[in-house]
C-alpha cells in the first residue's frame, strides 16, 4: 500500500513537467535579441527559468522584470515571437506517453493545469494526440486565479467529477506545490523540470519528488 491509495485523478503541470517547450521558449527570445543585433543566448542559461515563461525569458535576454520601464511592450512582442514558433523544438519528456498510458490503463483519470494562456495551451495541446485524452485542461486564465491559488486545480477537479482530495498534482516549481496544497491535494515535485539553479525540492513540502517522468508509478504502486 502506498500513500497515494485512493487517487483517482492525477493533474500535471505543463511546461516543464509534460512538455519540454524550452528551445522554443529560448528561441523566442532569441529572435528578439536578434533583431535588436544582439548575439544569441545559449539554450542552458534559458532553460532553467522557462516555467516562468515571458517573466523568466526576458530577465535572461534583456535583464528586465515586471515593474521595469517597457516590460509590458517587451512581454507582448515575446508572446507575439512564441506564438510564431510554438511548435517548432516542444516535444513530450521521455516516458511521459507510456506514464500517462499507464494511468489511463488503471483507469485513472489526468489532466493538465498550467498558468500558459489558452492563446498557447489550446494550439500545443491540440497538435500533440496525447492530450485528447485528457479528462481536463485548465489554462493560466481558465479561472481568474493562475497557482500559486488552488482555484485552477479545483476547477480541473469539478471538470473531471472527483474530489480534490482524491486528486495528485505533479509538478516542477514551488507554485505547483504550494497550489496542490492548498487545495487539498497530494503533490509531486518533478525534479527533471526547469528547476532553478538555487532551488531546494526539499523544502517545498511536497508528498514525493521523482527524477524522472516514470518513477511516479513507483510511487503509484504501479508496475
Amino acid at each position: 500500500m502506498t500513500s497515494f491509495a485512493g487517487v483517482r485523478a492525477v493533474l500535471f503541470d505543463l511546461d516543464g513537467t509534460l512538455i519540454d517547450s524550452a528551445p522554443d521558449l529560448a528561441g523566442a527570445a532569441n529572435a528578439m535579441r536578434i533583431s535588436r543585433q544582439l548575439t544569441p543566448i545559449p539554450l542552458d542559461r534559458y532553460r532553467a527559468h522557462s516555467g516562468s515563461g515571458a517573466r523568466g525569458m526576458l530577465r535572461v535576454a534583456f535583464d528586465t522584470g515586471p515593474g521595469d520601464h517597457g516590460f509590458e511592450d517587451l512581454k507582448q512582442e515575446f508572446f507575439d515571437h512564441y506564438q510564431s514558433r510554438l511548435l517548432l523544438q516542444t516535444c513530450l519528456f521521455d516516458g511521459v506517453e507510456r506514464l500517462v498510458g499507464r494511468l489511463m490503463e488503471q483507469g485513472l483519470f489526468w489532466g493538465v493545469v498550467t498558468n500558459k494562456g489558452e492563446r498557447f495551451t489550446r494550439p500545443l495541446t491540440q497538435s500533440m494526440p496525447l492530450f485528447a485524452r485528457a479528462a481536463a485542461v485548465i489554462s493560466g486564465d481558465t479561472t481568474p486565479h493562475t497557482k500559486p491559488h488552488p482555484e485552477p486545480l479545483l476547477e480541473a477537479a469539478r471538470r473531471i467529477g472527483v474530489s480534490p482530495a482524491d486528486c495528485l498534482y505533479v509538478g516542477d516549481d514551488i507554485r505547483d506545490i504550494q497550489a496542490g496544497r492548498a487545495a487539498g491535494m497530494r503533490t509531486v515535485a518533478a525534479m527533471y523540470g526547469y528547476l532553478g539553479p538555487e532551488a531546494d525540492v526539499s523544502t517545498w513540502g511536497a508528498d514525493e519528488i521523482i527524477e524522472v517522468p516514470l518513477g511516479l508509478l513507483k510511487w503509484l504502486g504501479l508496475p
